[in-house]
Parts: C-alpha cells; sequence; structure tokens
C-alpha cells in the first residue's frame, strides 16, 4: 500500500521475505518524538489507514502501563505523556483486531548492561548527578516550553547522546545495542507476516535499518557483564544514604547547639 504523501517522509520502509500469502513483507517504520502530539496524530493515522497485521512498539513487559490510559503523567501540565505514541498505535490496532507486539529488550537487562560497563568513576560520577542535581530539574512550565521547541525531535535520544559525551558507554548499551535488538525482532516477526507498522523513537530509525538483513547474536544482547566489583547500586546508594542521614543529624545537633 502507498501512504499519502502527507505521511510519506514520516515513514521508513523495509522489506524481507516471509513465510505469509504473497511471499514478502513490507515494513514500515514511523519514527516518533516520543512526546510530540504531532506524533501520535501520524501514528494514529497511519495505523488506520493501513491496518497491517501486526503493530510493532518501542516497548518491553516492564513497560507495559504506558498502553494504559490510567498511566500517570510525568508533569500534570504536560498535553503529551511520554511515549503516547505507543499507546495510540495499541488503541487503533485493537479497533481492527491487529497483533501488537512488544519488541523492545527487556529494561532491566538494558539498565544492567549498562550500569556493568561503566567504569567505576563513571558510576561515581552518575550517581553524584541523580542525587545531588535533581533540584536543577526544570519546571513543569519550562518542560513544557522546551518540549513544544523540540517536537520534531527524539528527546530521549537527544538527552542520551547529550550525556554520552561524559558517558560514553550510555550510547552503546541505551541506543545501538536496542537497534540492533529491535531490528532483529522485527524481521523475525516481518518473516511470519505480511504487512507491519513499527513505532520507535525517531533516533532509532537509522540503527535499524543499519542491522536490517545483518546476523545478530541476540543471545550476546541478552547476556548481563559479570561485574565481581562491591561497587554496586545497592551498596553505593547504601552508602549515599547513611551519608546523607549522618550530614541531617550532624546537621540537627549543630544547630541546636548554637539554640
Amino acid at each position: 500500500m502507498e501512504l499519502p504523501k502527507e505521511y510519506a517522509n514520516s515513514v521508513m520502509v523495509l522489506t524481507c521475505g516471509s513465510k505469509a500469502e504473497g511471499g514478502s513483507c513490507d515494513v514500515y517504520l514511523i519514527g516518533t518524538a516520543h512526546v510530540s502530539e504531532e506524533s501520535c496524530r501520524e501514528v494514529e493515522a497511519i495505523v488506520s489507514y493501513m491496518k497491517p497485521e501486526v503493530v510493532f512498539v518501542e516497548l518491553c513487559a516492564s513497560r507495559l502501563s504506558i498502553l494504559t490510559p490510567q498511566a500517570v503523567k510525568i508533569a500534570s501540565k504536560l498535553d503529551v505523556l511520554p511515549g503516547a505514541e505507543f499507546r495510540v498505535a495499541y488503541e487503533e490496532a485493537v479497533k481492527y483486531g491487529g497483533q501488537v507486539i512488544l519488541g523492545d529488550r527487556p529494561v532491566q537487562i538494558t539498565l544492567k548492561r549498562t550500569w556493568a560497563k561503566m567504569p567505576i568513576w563513571h558510576k561515581v560520577k552518575f550517581l553524584y548527578g541523580l542525587v545531588f542535581q535533581a533540584v536543577f530539574l526544570p519546571s513543569p512550565e519550562e518542560l513544557e516550553k522546551m518540549l513544544k521547541a523540540m517536537n520534531d525531535v527524539d528527546m530521549l535520544t537527544l538527552v542520551i547522546q547529550q550525556m554520552s559525551k561524559e558517558f560514553p558507554s550510555l550510547m552503546d548499551t541505551l541506543v545501538h545495542e536496542r537497534d540492533k535488538y529491535m531490528s532483529c525482532m522485527l524481521s523475525r516477526v516481518a518473516c511470519e507476516h505480511s504487512s507491519v507498522v513499527a513505532v520507535v523513537g525517531r533516533g532509532h530509525l537509522q540503527g535499524i535499518k543499519k542491522n536490517w538483513d545483518q546476523p545478530i547474536n541476540m543471545k550476546d544482547l541478552l547476556e548481563i557483564p559479570k561485574n565481581k566489583s562491591v561497587f554496586t547500586v545497592k551498596n553505593v546508594l547504601k552508602s549515599l544514604a547513611v551519608l546523607v542521614i549522618g550530614a541531617a543529624i550532624v546537621s540537627r545537633i549543630y544547630l541546636a547547639g548554637r539554640s
């Protein structure tokens, strides 16, 4: 099927052989900005128009709650829930009886691989940023203004790209490895069906295309590297908690002594 011209520029088409009738499958990749009303409208229109056998979304079982209308918004002022395009795709597929497949690598594996590949100093720096710089997060009003200005950008990938300047391993585990994983999963799905629409972040489009029809070792992508160091997330958080509580106690004693 040919898409209307207004949507054709937002879609990348990949093809592979298939066991389904016709012997081949066209995969329509929709690249979204994750936090964008326009992306939601495009996904709704394209899935509704094409009615593919399968709708493939950049989610794993642990993030399934995004597909429910009851999902809580991160910021009450925002009009669009991050990842809302996946729920729109799901709802459109349900309307005509299409199959929805969660095609992303389990987030727990991605996070564990990310942490294991970080040098010790990067781990310290990363946790420091999470714990002590959270107070500098923008207000809901500022966040909404930023998102509107970046409406055509895959914001999540952009953030990862910026962070990878300080933490180089992030880009590898959070983007490149998932590109390979989703490309392989998408190819497996396409080989069994005649039409697929995939909804993924815009930052994954080129990576999925690059790995299309390439040999990918999924076992390696799902393996958790062994980390023999005692410097684990759990141990670090315990230490930070002790430091924060200790500082609070010392401050109270100091202030009480001066009163």
